[in-house]
């Protein structure tokens, strides 16, 4: 090898030393297992990373779509008067630009009692073709049909109420309101069985286990709301973008109403979730930084186990920077290999996560995601594009950095030094 070989950065021979002192020999099997323990530590490093972060975000998105496919983006409600003229201001509020469609409705907490049980329900009075608006309820109907709802006295259960209830399409369920009529001994509890026409899967704990939906003019009779309602919810083309379109819809009413968004109705839920967002990458990136260390110590062991050779390589010529390359290579080589080996078991473990699951579930005998707790009846996971490439880049970047120093060291090796006792 020439000396000026030497000088042009990253040659065939450097990247061949390289991959000569990765391979493991007998003598250095201890140096062998460092690195293969920093290879696997960055590996599941990256990937458990990418999981978790996929894994949040898609709880993140379901949250919000269960939320926001059930309750309005804008939710008006009276203050003046009551809401006697909705048919009127839904027409108004439709015909401002960025609404999709706007849902007037009459709401009430009930007592819902079955053969089964009881339990405690949140009545939603609301018309057929309302209810087909709402993709989330009118599509994932188990039992029954919301056809002719209007036209029936019936109403609608989630399917976590039906079950505690012990109904299904066509039993009956008693309905009992502490908001009756008025009679001269006080406000008697409104008493009242309607059979059950639907029973609907959401896909959120929560509301399956709560919501029942009423044709809007029985809700009317049994609230006691006669054509009024109760508040209207807007639904709108683009859910951050709520607060521009909120003007617009107080100058389309023209009169006083109190104006709530989704942002503001669940700004504690959502900024929980961010904080705990950011602080298990902060944390998971530690797995990423012990891993790196490793390379550190694997490099600096093996620059001390090679310190003749690297000797004789000056002596033949190779430059300090050549061999502060060598080992730079060597040291990165691990880091990128174990990033793209976690991100490719991340990939793999995101797309198979409900599998997964219920594997585990199977094999231990529990309920690894219980829908009490997290809402959601199934375990999401949502890779995001710019994350992914943030968590590969940080640990290539913790790797290449780890070599430095090793490197450093080497080149720095005094030939002289290394070569009188041998």
């Amino acid at each position: 090898m020439s000396a000026s070989e030497g000088q042009r950065p990253f040659t065939l021979f450097e990247w061949m030393m390289a991959f000569r002192y990765l391979r493991s020999r007998r003598r250095e099997a201890f140096i062998s297992i460092i690195s293969w323990l920093s290879f696997f530590g960055i590996m599941l490093g990256v990937a458990t990373l990418i999981i978790v972060m996929a894994v949040m975000n898609g709880f993140r998105t379901e949250l919000l779509d269960k939320i926001l496919g059930i309750n309005g983006h804008l939710v008006i409600q009276p203050i003046d008067k009551d809401f006697t003229d909705y048919k009127d201001m839904v027409t108004r509020i439709e015909g401002v630009d960025g609404v999709s469609f706007a849902i007037p409705f009459v709401e009430g907490q009930i007592l819902a009692s079955a053969a089964g049980g009881s339990s405690g329900a949140l009545v939603r009075g609301m018309t057929e073709a309302d209810i087909k608006k709402l993709n989330l309820v009118s599509q994932k109907v188990l039992q029954g049909s919301f056809d002719d709802f209007d036209d029936q006295e019936g109403i609608a259960l989630g399917s976590r109420l039906a079950r505690t209830l012990g109904v299904v399409a066509g039993d009956s369920v008693k309905l009992i309101s502490p908001n009756g009529a008025v009679t001269p001994m006080g406000v008697a509890p409104r008493i009242k069985a309607y059979p059950v026409k639907a029973v609907f899967e959401i896909g959120m704990s929560e509301y399956d286990g709560t919501f029942i939906f009423m044709p809007l003019e029985h809700a009317q009779t049994y609230f006691n709301h006669d054509g009024k309602a109760s508040a209207i919810e807007v639904y709108v083309d683009d859910p951050d973008a709520v607060g521009a379109i909120r003007p617009a819809i107080e100058e389309a009413l023209g009169r006083q109403v109190y104006i709530t968004d989704w942002r503001f109705r669940n700004v504690t839920f959502f900024s929980a979730l961010e904080v705990e967002r950011n602080l298990m990458f902060i944390i998971l990136t530690l797995i990423i930084l012990v891993a790196a260390l490793n390379i550190i110590s694997g490099l600096i062991m093996l620059v001390k186990d090679k310190g003749s050779d690297i000797a004789i390589l000056r002596t033949m010529g190779a430059t300090r920077s050549s061999i502060m390359r060598i080992f730079m290579i060597t040291g990165a080589a691990i880091g990128f290999v174990g990033t793209m080996a976690g991100f490719a078991l991340g990939l793999v473990v995101c797309l198979n996560i409900e599998s997964i699951r219920q594997f585990v579930s199977w094999i231990t005998s529990t309920e690894l995601f219980s829908p009490e707790l997290y809402f959601l009846s199934k375990l999401p996971a949502e890779m995001n594009f710019t994350e992914t490439v943030s968590v590969l880049i940080i640990a290539l970047l913790l790797s290449f950095l780890a070599t430095l120093y090793p490197a450093w060291r080497a080149a720095t090796l005094d030939p002289v030094e290394a070569l009188r006792y041998e």
